[in-house]
């Protein structure tokens, strides 16, 4: 066996992707991903250490980000040393030095890219970056929903050849050396395995006429219109995910996911409490002493009547059912008190107080400290 395959039977994805073996799917590609965007060549120009280690990460998730690739890794890992399940470095005749059946072969297989039938995946395959943007909303727009859209700045399927990399009337010629596969096989002895074809990248074909627009790549940088359908309801610090809506992959691989942070902006009347509205209602002193039926504003406009219960006082709250986002709307009156009285209401005031018999300050007096 090759040193260089030997290595990369003993290497550990999990550490190489900074995760744990009881990673789930969604962590080991979320890990991935963050990686991903850290190390991409375009993000590091010039630095070969970084081209590096981002080959030793795309060649880890290419195992464990596939679940069956994952449990045949796993499978080899659980089976010991390489030099044990290949019977010694040497080859030498001990029980299990000449047993390599259909059912290991195949394990392998599907560790190095190829299913029992020799098909094999696309090894370049690398999934498209995560992005992020900020959506900017009414108050009105939050609490009903709406359909907008997003404008982005990044990557894209190229407009002019449609993420194929091909010139216009070319398209991509099945590669020579692996027909097509990807890999190519290493036959040694009794068992063969399969590394990345080099002559394409792994990609099972090779661009002879490349795209003037993206040089091959199947990706530009470019200004793109997202629509957006924002649900009712969403409140500031709200992250919608919008699957596949992100850069796009290369080498076939699945397009990123759009994150829209959202901000709502405030309402100059009304508020929110969970799915209910609120409304605060200024009522006069007599309204709040004798009672009343005033009209209080909707957001969907008009007007609702409202009954205001005599003796009512400041922080009141009344609840209207069914105005809210989707559930009611909080009326909470607040008692206004005039900062400059007419002499008829200083009057009126005055007689007021005359006849205010009891004090409401009368418990506050009543008070004894414990001893």
């Amino acid at each position: 066996m090759a040193e260089p395959q030997r290595e990369w039977l003993e290497k550990d994805y999990y550490a190489t992707l900074n995760v744990t073996e009881k990673a789930t799917a969604a962590d080991i590609t979320k890990a991935y991903r963050k990686l991903a965007r850290k190390l991409h060549p375009d993000a590091n120009p010039g630095d070969p250490a970084a081209e590096d280690r981002f080959k030793e990460v795309s060649a880890a998730y290419d195992v464990i980000g596939d679940a069956d690739k994952r449990n045949s890794y796993d499978e080899v890992r659980r089976s010991g040393p390489v030099g044990a399940i290949f019977g010694g470095a040497g080859g030498g005749g001990g029980a299990g030095s000449g047993v390599f059946n259909a059912s290991f072969g195949d394990l392998l297989g599907g560790l190095f890219g190829r299913g029992p039938s020799g098909r094999s995946g696309t090894p370049s395959a690398q999934a498209g970056n995560d992005l992020r943007a900020e959506l900017e909303l009414s108050f009105t727009d939050a609490v009903h929903g709406i359909e907008t859209s997003i404008m982005l700045t990044g990557d894209a399927t190229c407009s002019t050849c449609s993420g194929t990399g091909c010139k216009q009337g070319s398209q991509p010629v099945t590669c020579e050396p692996c027909k097509g596969r990807g890999l190519l096989d290493d036959n040694q002895g009794l068992f063969s395995m399969s590394r990345p074809c080099n002559a394409c990248a792994g990609r099972g074909s090779v661009i002879t006429n490349p795209c003037a627009t993206c040089r091959g790549q199947g990706i530009e940088v470019r200004n793109r219109k997202v629509r957006v359908r924002i649900p009712a309801g969403v409140k500031t610090g709200q992250t919608l995910r919008l699957p596949r809506r992100g850069a796009p992959g290369r080498g076939n691989g699945e397009p990123g996911d759009l994150l829209v942070l959202i901000k709502v902006n405030d309402h100059h009347l009304f508020g929110r409490s969970g799915k209910d509205l609120t409304l605060v209602v200024p009522i006069t002193f007599a309204e709040a002493a004798l009672g009343a039926e005033i009209g209080v504003p909707t957001l969907e406009g008009g007007q609702v009547t409202i009954r205001v219960p005599a003796g009512t006082s400041s922080g009141t709250t009344l609840r209207v059912r069914g105005k809210g986002v989707q559930g009611d709307l909080m009326v909470t009156f607040d008692v206004e008190v005039p900062s400059q009285l007419t002499e008829d209401q200083r009057s009126a005031i005055e007689a007021l107080a005359v006849a205010t018999i009891e004090s409401p300050r009368t418990r506050l007096s009543q008070y004894q400290p414990r001893s």
